[in-house]
This record gives C-alpha cells, structure tokens and sequence, in this order.
C-alpha cells in the first residue's frame, strides 16, 4: 500500500515489476521519438514520467498500450513478453490508458459512455439501471463523484477525465496510465485526483502518470523518471530528489526559481468589463456581475474551481456566447457587439481550455492551422488563391521560434506533443 509520506517507495527493490521496457525505440521518418528507452515500473507503485514538451512521454506510453508499434525493444507485463499489437491487447493484458483527449460521445450519458462498447445487457437489450448503478458504485469507490445519469456534452472537462477513469476501472485495469492528467485540472480537482490514485495503489493497482508539473510529482509519485529529447535520463525514487534536481534532469541546465519583483504598473486600460452576465449552455446563470480591468503589461489571473463561469468568460469575451447583461471593451471597442472575427481583428485571441476540440484541427497539417482565420489576408492568399510558399514559411518559422518538435509544417497536429 501506498505510505502516507508524499513521495515515499512502496515496495522494496526485489518487488515484481508490472512492466518492463527493454531498449524501446521508435522513430518517425529521420526524427527519433524514443531511442533506446528502458522503463521498468513496480507493482503498486504510483511512477511519474516526466520530461519537457517533446521528450518522448506521450510516444512511449502509446507503444505500451499498443497505439504505436515500437521499431526495436520489447515488452514485458507482469514478468511475462508480450507483443502488444493494438489497445484490445492492452486491455485484456490489465492495461488502461487515460488520453490527454478524450474519447467520449456528449449526447450520451455518464454511464452509456463508461460502458460503451462492453454494455450490460439483459434478456438482449441493454441494462441501462444496472449501467448507472454500476458506475455509481465505481464512482463512490474511488472518489470518483458524477452522475451517471448526466448526459456528457453538459459536464465539465474535469468531470470528463472522471468519466474516463471509469471507462478504464469498467474494463478491469490493473496498470493504469494517465497522459498529463492535471492538465485540465483545477488545484482543487488535481488533489482530489492525487486521492484517487492513492486510492488504486491501496487496493493493488499501478499507476503511470506522465507530467511536467514538478510539485505533483514530489507530492503524489513513489518513482519518477526523466526522458530528454527521446532518451531516458535517469529512474530514481522520487523521495531522493530535489526539484532542482529535476529541472536539472529535465533540461540539461541549471535552471533560476528566483522570481524578480514587477513594478507596479500604471499603464493604460486595455480591456474593461463591466457587469457583465451570461447563462450557460443549459441557460442557466453562469456569470453575474463580473466586473473587473486589466492594463497595457498586466497579466490577470482568474481563479475558481471548474464551473464557476471561467469558460463562460472567455467565451464571452472571444465573441462565442452571447452576453445576456453587461459589456466589455478592448480599447473602446464594445466585444459583445462584435464577432469572433471581428474580436481577433481587434487584437484579442483566445487558447480555449479543450484546444484539441476548438483550438486547432487535429487532423489538419500544423500548416494549415496556422494559416486559419487568416486565410484571406497577404501574404498567404494571393490573387483568391492560398499561397502555400509563404504559408509553410510562416509554419517553419513558428516551429523554430515556439521549439516545435515536428518533422516540418506538413506534419498533423495529431501526431504532436501536447
């Protein structure tokens, strides 16, 4: 079980291994995603994998649960080789993986959703009490709080991961992988997921979580180990290391905490709201009275638990949900009366928090991404026509300032990191 000290071991050395990876490679075209990986995770231990954006995280966990085949190297779960050919061989293995993107169907409920492709049937049709009742059991369990009648497209992105927790424990995992679980996550619901995860290890389960938040890791790991640029650093227990360390291990670099005081700033307003409603999509008050400026060099932070009106904000504010009360102004201008158009026109964008779904276009190249909503403006439209000379110009140049880790702009976002 695991100890009530954060960052701790759970076992000692010579305890059974859940998975072993010998000398994982996998390479895209000339880029090497993993070169040589050893990885080798105990039993009932939570192991952090971490590393910066690009390390080859993401890469290695879809290779163990059998959505990439690996070049060289090989597999072992439980002591025993397997070749792992595809995710239906993960599963039966005792394998469950929670993606960075989910996989859910929103005009469904909670519990159609956890049992989607495995149903509980009765007398050939579908048990749909015993698929709420089921899944209210596994949620109380492991402190996994939804409804399960709740239909999925009204819940927030928090709630979402919960679902596919459940969808894993449903199908019997007992090594369970999360992609950087906390990215959606608010504080509050990061610690209620670090619970949970204490909760899989008390009963004998495995967890690997991939991350670059260095605090999670020293709170909730047992094992962590750092991948840079596709190799592995080093594997150690993470109660031995220092943050510092870490950074250390991550970048190759000494890397400064310090944080330098900010003068007060006094510039000019540049965006003003003020009494400002909106309903969510279930038209119910999701925003009321907010009210609040930010000026020229400002950077404002806006907290609160999922669900609290932040999405609603934002969305307000970018032009997609109408404002039922209330303005706000960039520079003058009034955003509720403009379109989204208009709105980036003016100066203001907007990193939605589901960016796989309403940021970018996962299929689409990076090219083609980053030309969207200005797709009609020189240099990259030329004569009514898209001028991909300077359009996969400007993507190369994005990959280099911003240290994309792709083979070139024709590349699918799909196939980044995160």
């Amino acid at each position: 079980m695991l100890s009530n000290t954060p960052g701790s071991p759970t076992l000692h050395s010579n305890a059974a291994m859940a998975v072993e990876l010998t000398g994982i490679t996998k390479r895209f075209g000339a880029f090497v995603a993993n070169d040589g990986i050893d990885l080798a995770v105990r039993r009932g231990e939570i192991h952090a994998i971490i590393g910066e954006n690009g390390a080859g995280k993401t890469t290695l966990m879809n290779i163990l649960f059998g959505l990439l085949q690996p070049d060289e190297g090989s597999i072992r779960l439980n002591g025993e080789e397997i070749v792992i050919a595809d995710p239906s061989v993960a599963i039966k293995a005792g394998l469950g993986m929670v993606h960075q993107h989910f996989k859910l169907v929103p005009s469904l409920s909670v519990a159609d959703n956890v049992f989607l492709g495995m149903e509980i049937r009765r007398h050939g049709l579908i048990d749909h009490a015993a698929q709420v009742a089921r899944t209210r059991d596994l949620s109380k369990r492991f402190g996994l709080q939804v409804d399960p009648t709740e239909r999925v497209g009204l819940l927030s992105v928090g709630i979402e991961q919960r679902i596919e927790i459940l969808k894993v424990l449903v199908r019997g995992a007992r090594t369970i992988i999360l992609d950087e679980p906390t990215a959606v996550l608010t504080p509050q619901e990061s610690r209620e997921l670090f619970q949970t995860l204490r909760s899989f290890v008390a009963e004998g389960m495995t967890v690997i979580f991939i991350s670059h938040h260095l605090e999670e890791v020293m709170e909730v790991s047992d094992t962590v180990t750092v991948l840079r640029n596709g190799r592995k650093v080093a594997t150690r227990p993470t109660a031995e290391l220092s943050k510092d360390e870490l950074v250390h291990m991550m970048v190759g670099r000494e890397v400064s905490f310090d944080r330098r005081p900010r003068a007060s700033l006094h510039g000019d307003v540049v965006l003003e709201v003020k009494d400002l409603w909106a309903r969510d999509d279930r038209l119910l008050p999701a925003l009321r009275d907010a009210s609040f400026t930010v000026r020229s060099g400002e950077v404002v932070g806006i907290a609160g638990v999922a669900g609290n009106g932040q999405t609603e904000l934002a969305e307000v504010l970018s032009g997609l949900r109408p404002a039922s009360h209330g303005g706000a102004w960039l520079k003058g201008q009034n955003l509720t009366a403009l379109s989204p158009a208009a709105i980036r026109q003016a100066g203001l964008a907007h990193v939605p928090g589901d960016r796989m779904v309403r940021g970018v276009d996962r299929n689409a190249s990076i090219a083609a991404n980053t030309l969207m909503g200005r797709q009609h403006r020189a240099p990259w439209s030329r004569g009514g026509m898209l001028n991909w000379n300077a359009i996969n110009q400007t993507a190369e140049t994005l990959i280099k300032s911003f240290d994309i880790r792709a083979r070139g702009p024709s590349d699918a976002v799909k196939r980044l990191s995160g």
